[in-house]
């Protein structure tokens, strides 16, 4: 047997293989899958614009105005004037003076970070940041900081520990994508003024979910100006393909001038960049569907609560529901599948170990009662293959605003500088008590040196022998 082979047979036997599901017709809130028509319950199509039909002609015109692909780099002879008019009208609607196009949100972070962070430099990021951040930050070169998820003093104490280093880059998702929850872009802002680093959010789950009229979670927290970086996507709510960077016109030139990913990659094509402005624009003439989506996520976990799941009242459209064990959570899947409900299994490495999930999402274009009646169907299924639902966990969304604390960061940083010239140990100084490292904390490269992809960052109480993450910086225990 082959290592491939082999590897296919493990993957099988720890209940991690997985395989395409063919989904025939556009992505709306029901689709045909495998012939049979489902309720979709996990596209991340928010406000339903991907099958629109504004959104449907512009591509079509632009296929037959511009054609259906670029031919080169935007630095070549790769950008139109199609790619002007998006990025033009994204800048505005980001609050910024400049945005550049990249081919998608992979792209657009592995190619901000390496431009913004290299060899001698640090990149601190959340540990539960998408796998592309988590790519970008290994790509850079830079030495990688992970701290504890939303956790800001642990945040502050690691930007302490690493003050006489080169520049300083902070890195989070605003909205994160397997729980819902929201990163605190005020605090996480004035650390970085503390301690002059720089900051890039990555609002792929936010734009046209968080905010006024949708304009994500920086605007939400009154960020905007304050940030800088912006990473948006085309391809969710925007219903097309492909993803931005916006900031200060310096950035912009900078970024055109630096991200490998921009120079080396061919422009996107003129249909999904055009669709994308279409639907831009749909989203700034008719605001009611965000007020749409954030209806039918309440009519969704309302629903859901009166099956008994442990789902909190929230306005917002992830709703994970966390059964724990692989095999449960395919069994879950399967059996709402057969019930007319598509709503994906999320498993390691997506998630960590013991965490495996429906992650379900509501869309603009779904009805409340189709909401409701996917609720049902989520409890009818849990009790058939003997699942309680008020023992299944449902990580509950933090608020849209920000979460009061009494400290600002500034009074933290004076607090732990106090304690830190104190007799006592310090927050987070575990190593005086362990002789090792942090609980947690990864093991950092040298700088210059790429990060092992197998062992250079653990997320926290995770054991070693873990497998690589490769949608999302988590472990999971071998």
């Amino acid at each position: 047997m082959s290592d491939v082979a082999e590897r296919l047979a493990e993957l099988e036997r720890l209940g991690l293989s997985r395989r395409l599901r063919l989904i025939s017709g556009p992505q709306g809130p029901t689709v045909l899958l495998d012939g049979r028509p489902v309720l979709l319950l996990c596209s991340n199509n928010y406000l339903g614009l991907a099958d629109h039909p504004r959104v449907r002609e512009a591509a079509a015109d632009a296929a037959m105005r511009w054609g259906v692909g670029a031919g080169a780099s935007r630095l070549v002879s790769g950008s139109m004037t199609v790619h002007r008019r998006l990025e033009e009208r994204l800048a505005a609607f980001e609050g910024t003076e400049g945005c550049l196009l990249f081919g998608s949100g992979y792209l657009a972070n592995i190619g901000v970070i390496g431009a913004l962070a290299g060899s001698g430099d640090v990149v601190f990021s959340d540990e539960l940041n998408h796998a592309s951040i988590v790519d970008g930050c290994r790509l850079s070169r830079a030495e990688v900081v992970i701290y504890r998820h939303r956790d800001i003093e642990h945040l502050d104490w690691s930007m302490r520990r690493h003050e006489k280093h080169g520049r300083r880059l902070i890195v989070t998702d605003s909205v994160f994508s397997m729980d819902g929850d929201i990163a605190p872009l005020a605090h996480i802002a004035e650390l970085a003024q503390i301690y002059g680093a720089k900051v890039m959010v990555d609002e792929a789950h936010a734009t046209g979910n968080v905010g006024p009229e949708g304009r994500g979670a920086v605007a939400a927290a009154g960020l905007e100006g304050e940030i800088d970086v912006v990473i948006g996507t085309l391809g969710k709510a925007l219903g097309s393909y492909g993803a931005y960077a916006c900031g200060t016109a310096e950035m912009i030139q900078y970024l055109l001038n630096t991200a490998r990913s921009v120079i080396f990659s061919t422009a996107p094509g003129p249909p999904a960049v055009a669709g994308a402005l279409a639907a831009l624009e749909l989203l700034i003439e008719r605001p009611h569907r965000v007020d749409r989506l954030r209806s039918n996520a309440r009519a969704l976990r309302r629903g859901l609560a009166e099956e008994g799941f442990p789902v909190s009242e929230s306005e917002m459209q992830i709703v994970p529901l966390v059964v724990g064990e692989e095999r449960a959570t395919l069994a879950l899947c399967q059996q709402t599948l057969e019930m007319g409900v598509f709503a994906q299994a999320i498993r390691p490495p997506t998630v960590p170990a013991g965490t495996s999930r429906l992650r379900l999402t509501a869309m603009a274009s779904h009805t409340p009662g189709e909401l409701r009646q996917a609720a049902r169907t989520l409890g009818e299924a849990a009790r058939r293959i003997g699942i309680d639902p008020a023992e299944i966990l449902a990580p509950a969304p933090e608020p849209l605003h920000e979460i009061e604390e009494i400290e600002t960061a500034l009074v933290r940083a004076e607090r732990l500088s106090a304690a830190a010239g104190s007799s006592g140990p310090a927050p987070f100084d575990f190593e005086r008590e362990t002789g090792g490292a942090l609980p947690g904390e990864p093991v950092r490269a040298s700088a210059g040196a790429p990060l092992d992809a197998g062992a250079s960052e653990q997320a926290p109480d995770e054991g070693a022998g873990a497998l690589y993450d490769v949608e999302r910086e988590t472990v999971r225990a071998a």
